[in-house]
């Protein structure tokens, strides 16, 4: 899968409740084609576009999402590399990689 935003809108059919539990959280990815994914009450959502007021954004290439939900970069990496600009909550934004199985839907 190469393209950002259909595995970005995919990603509830990997979403982890029992791992998010009481999690609430907005977060918006910045790709060539915006989605942002709405976590809460152990249900997890995906929407195109722009959220309104979102916890956590997540600026990265479409090529290093991909690269990076599934195992081929590590996140810490791509902070630090600036491949991706994490703009809000940190802590929101490291628990994405937890809450979510890319493997289910590849």
């Amino acid at each position: 899968m190469n393209d950002a935003r259909e595995f970005l809108t995919r990603l509830p059919l990997c979403f982890k409740p029992e791992v998010a539990g009481d999690l609430s959280m907005t977060a918006q990815y910045m790709t060539r084609h915006p989605v942002y994914i709405v976590i809460d009450a152990g249900h997890c959502q995906a929407h195109e576009g722009l959220a309104e007021a979102p916890d956590v954004t997540l600026h990265i290439r479409d090529d290093h999402l991909i690269k990076l939900m599934t195992g081929r970069m590590h996140g810490l990496t791509a902070f630090l590399t600036g491949k991706i600009k994490v703009e809000g909550n940190y802590i929101l934004a490291q628990k994405l990689q937890q809450v979510f199985d890319p493997k289910r839907i590849l």
